[in-house]
């Protein structure tokens, strides 16, 4: 998913850059003005669990391997802003620390893993909160959610890549999203369980959830 220098021309790499950069001021201003005793630590603990669970990398098929994205998750007990903010943190550190990701794509790269990863799934739990929905409903939710927050990141780094022209458009969204399809299974896999898990023992972490759910 993190798109390496020299793949995106220069109205590409400034249009991510103008998208994330906008994007990620507002969160921050959002974020500032909600931080408490509880929202710092649980952001702390957040980023270090997404940090490190993106280093461990599982099999999906033909040689390919894929990891945790984690920016759904973070949203769903974060909130949106708050999760947008810990996950450009996360995004930030991997590609000047550990050069994954290239740095003028560093704004596709934000634009493709801290928003869109953290936003492209939340509708369908929103949706579902609306029919007050019981706790096997609301896990489906989260699985559909945390699955489309895989696969239209790869949707938007295909588009990033056919209009730079590194291949047609076609081409890049059938290859991304196919591998990501996969990936996103085993992504709403492990957000089930660990939604799961926190609706039982700590439903108050929860920022989108309802009495019944």
């Amino acid at each position: 998913m993190h798109i390496p220098d020299g793949f995106l021309d220069p109205k590409t790499t400034l249009l991510c850059y103008g998208i994330s950069a906008g994007w990620i001021a507002i969160a921050l201003k959002r974020t500032k003005g909600r931080l408490g005793e509880k929202t710092v630590p649980l952001m702390g603990v957040m980023g270090a669990f997404i940090f490190a669970a993106q280093m461990f990398n599982f099999p999906i098929a033909g040689g390919t391997s894929g990891h945790l994205l984690g920016g759904f998750l973070a949203a769903l007990l974060l909130g949106v802003w708050e999760g947008s903010t810990v996950m450009a943190a996360v995004v930030l550190i991997q590609c000047l620390v550990f050069q994954d990701g290239g740095l003028l794509a560093l704004g596709a790269n934000l634009l493709n893993i801290a928003i869109l990863g953290a936003i492209s799934g939340l509708w369908i739990v929103k949706l579902s909160l609306l029919r007050n929905p019981s706790k096997k409903l609301f896990l489906l939710a989260c699985g559909a959610g945390a699955w489309l927050s895989v696969v239209i990141p790869a949707a938007a780094c295909a588009g990033e890549l056919g209009l730079s022209g590194i291949a047609p458009w076609k081409t890049t969204l059938v290859a991304m999203t196919g591998i990501h399809a996969l990936i996103g299974v085993v992504e709403a896999i492990i957000t089930i369980l660990i939604i799961a898990v926190i609706k039982k023992i700590r439903p108050d972490l929860l920022r989108m959830s309802s009495d019944k759910a």
